[in-house]
C-alpha cells in the first residue's frame, strides 16, 4: 500500500478498488451529503430549534423511564453551561480589545451602529448543542456510564454554577453596555437632517412664467 509523505492514504489507493480506498470514496460521499443538508438548513432557524426541542425531549423521558445516567446528564448540562457562555459573549472581548484597540461595542447612543458578532455563532450552538443530546442519548445504551450517584446533589450544584455563571455574564453586559441580541439598526436623526428631508419633499419655489397665464385664468374664472 502506497502512502504520502504525511503518512496518509496515497493517491494510487485511492484510484484502485482496494477496500481502503472504497472506504474512503464512502465515507467522503456521506460527508458530502451531510455538510450539504446542513447547509440547507442553515436559514430555517425556527425549525432547526424545533428538531433539538424532540431530541432533548426523547432524551429527557429515556432518562426519566430508565431513572439513572444522572452523571451523563450533568456532564450534558456543564456542556451546554459552557456552549450557552459562548453564545451570548462577543467574538472580542471588549476588556481586552479595549486595552488594544479602543471599544468594538457602541457605548452611547451616538455612537456608529456595530452588529454583535458571537464568540458561538447560532448555527454551531445549534448543532453542538444537539449532537451533544444525540451522544448522550447513545450513552444511555451502555450500563458502564451508569455510575450510582445521588442526583438531587447534582442538581443543586449545576444551579448553583448555572446561576453563578449568569450572574458574571450579566455583570459583563451591564459593565460594557451590550445586549447579545441584534434588532436592526437604529437611526436618530437631528433637526437640521429633519428640516433638510421635509425641505426636499415640499416644494415652495414659486412657479415658472408659463404657469402665470393659467393662474390668472382660474381666478378670473371664479370672479
Amino acid at each position: 500500500m502506497a502512502t504520502d509523505p504525511a503518512g496518509g492514504v496515497g493517491v494510487d489507493d485511492l484510484s484502485s478498488s482496494s477496500p481502503v480506498a472504497f472506504f474512503y470514496r464512502w465515507n467522503l460521499n456521506i460527508s458530502r451529503k451531510y455538510q450539504h443538508l446542513l447547509d440547507k438548513s442553515t436559514p430555517f432557524i425556527l425549525n432547526r430549534w424545533i428538531g433539538f426541542l424532540g431530541v432533548a425531549f426523547i432524551y429527557i423521558v429515556r432518562v426519566y423511564f430508565i431513572q439513572g445516567f444522572y452523571i451523563v446528564s450533568y456532564g450534558l448540562g456543564i456542556y451546554i453551561l459552557n456552549l450557552l457562555i459562548g453564545f451570548l459573549s462577543p467574538q472580542d472581548d471588549p476588556e481586552i480589545q479595549a486595552l488594544v484597540d479602543g471599544p468594538t461595542l457602541p457605548t452611547r447612543g451616538s455612537d456608529e451602529f456595530r452588529p454583535f458578532v458571537r464568540r458561538l455563532p447560532e448555527f454551531k450552538f445549534w448543532y453542538s448543542i444537539t449532537k451533544a443530546f444525540c451522544i448522550a442519548f447513545v450513552m444511555t445504551f451502555f450500563s458502564v456510564f451508569d455510575v450510582p450517584v445521588f442526583w438531587p446533589i447534582l442538581l443543586f450544584y449545576w444551579m448553583v454554577l448555572f446561576t453563578l455563571t449568569m450572574r458574571r455574564q450579566i455583570m459583563h453586559m451591564i459593565k460594557y453596555k451590550y445586549v447579545p441580541f441584534t434588532f436592526g439598526k437604529q437611526l436618530e436623526l437631528s433637526e437640521d437632517v429633519v428640516v433638510a428631508k421635509i425641505n426636499s419633499r415640499t416644494d415652495f419655489s414659486m412657479p415658472n412664467d408659463s404657469s402665470f397665464p393659467q393662474i390668472i385664468s382660474f381666478f378670473g374664472a371664479s370672479s
